[in-house]
């Protein structure tokens, strides 16, 4: 009897064909074929329309070998494509339309400002979204900061903390701001104040036809000056149900105004550093519970208003008070996280449960057709 086939489409990262997460697909591989499932990964590159077969690239965990081999089309498609601003991006357009009519585990979520609008129709979700505002001119930003003494300006489409900037009031000095932030390559640049008369010029040559917005600023800096936010990832676990595999905190390199890891920032438990940010023990594990709660409940929102998830990483704030913030959905999430702050049992778990749950949907599908 065949086994159920799962592909995992991914983007190569350059010319020589690169793969950013090999070792994440190796583990997947091996554990997959633990459980009756075979696994290869490819990219729309790999796919020959004509012939409808994909060049497949196979690992064999025995040898801890990787291979091609010319394959079908599996049953089931894991995209873990993220965006590039590259031909092979182009490509994966092409084949997302062209075959749509096949069983994705998780299709691409709108752009941040979409998924703001889409949450801000909920009231159980307002209390939990920063004001946010799409940046038609610089005057949407000047507003921004008359209520806010700092303000993030964010492009709709980014990833990875590049092009962001932190505008703040300087303290005592009207009518002048800071920025700071990362450019497109995110790198951390250089601090400047400038007058509030310079900011329209000084964003008209920020190099990005991205639109952007502007959201409120929430404080959280750590006593060493360094920001901190929270990375959870929830899944759809062997049952179809979304659960949280995990949730780590990051903490910002020295200068950097976001925690992202691939900018210099570090993970660490979040417990650990909850329980230094809110010192009373019973408001910090209150905390947590909400947090948890509040990611499940968007996940399982979004997925019914979208369909077609099956993972979700949220950036969580959380301010002094105790008030947990989503910051920005991913439907692209990465697991290094929680091998990096030594919790192999989630970091296995975050590799586990999309193929747990491409089983589960393969078996449904199968019984629907056998009824």
């Amino acid at each position: 009897m065949s086994k159920p086939v799962l592909g995992i489409m991914t983007l190569y990262l350059d010319q020589r064909k690169k793969l950013e997460e090999r070792h994440i697909y190796e583990h997947m591989i091996k554990e997959g074929k633990e459980m009756g499932l075979d696994v290869y990964v490819f990219t729309p590159s790999d796919v020959n329309n004509s012939k409808g077969l994909i060049n497949a690239m196979e690992y064999d965990p025995d040898n801890r070998g990787w291979s091609r081999r010319w394959r079908s089309f599996p049953n089931m498609i894991f995209d873990r494509c993220r965006i590039q601003k590259s031909p092979r991006f182009q490509q994966l357009l092409s084949f997302r339309s062209r075959y749509r009519h096949l069983l994705f585990l998780n299709r691409p979520l709108r752009n941040k400002w979409t998924i703001h609008q889409i949450l801000s129709t909920k009231k159980r979700f307002r209390p939990h979204l920063p004001v946010t505002r799409i940046v038609s001119s610089t005057s949407d930003i000047h507003r921004m900061l008359e209520n806010h003494p700092t303000v993030y300006f964010k492009p709709i489409n980014g990833t990875g903390g590049r092009g962001i900037l932190r505008i703040t009031k300087v303290p005592g000095v009207t009518g002048t701001y800071e920025v700071r932030g990362r450019n497109h390559n995110r790198s951390i640049i250089k601090p400047k104040r400038m007058p509030s008369g310079y900011l329209a010029q000084y964003l008209s040559g920020w190099g990005n036809k991205d639109r952007y917005l502007v959201q409120e600023g929430i404080q959280l800096e750590l006593p060493d000056g360094r920001v901190h936010d929270y990375r959870m990832l929830v899944q759809k676990n062997g049952s179809g149900q979304w659960k949280v595999t995990g949730c780590v905190g990051r903490v910002g390199a020295l200068r950097s105004v976001t925690s992202n890891l691939h900018g210099g920032g570090r993970a660490t438990m979040m417990d650990e550093l909850l329980s230094k940010w809110i010192e009373d023990p019973v408001q910090s594990a209150n905390i947590r519970k909400e947090a948890e709660a509040l990611g499940v409940d968007i996940a399982q929102f979004l997925d019914g208003q979208y369909g077609g998830l099956c993972e979700l990483a949220l950036d969580l704030a959380i301010d002094k008070t105790g008030r947990v913030f989503l910051l920005e959905v991913n439907p692209k999430p990465s697991r290094e996280v929680f091998s990096q702050v030594g919790d192999m049992a989630a970091y296995r778990e975050s590799m586990v449960k999309p193929l747990e749950y491409a089983l589960w949907v393969y078996n449904q599908k199968k019984n629907a057709k056998n009824a």
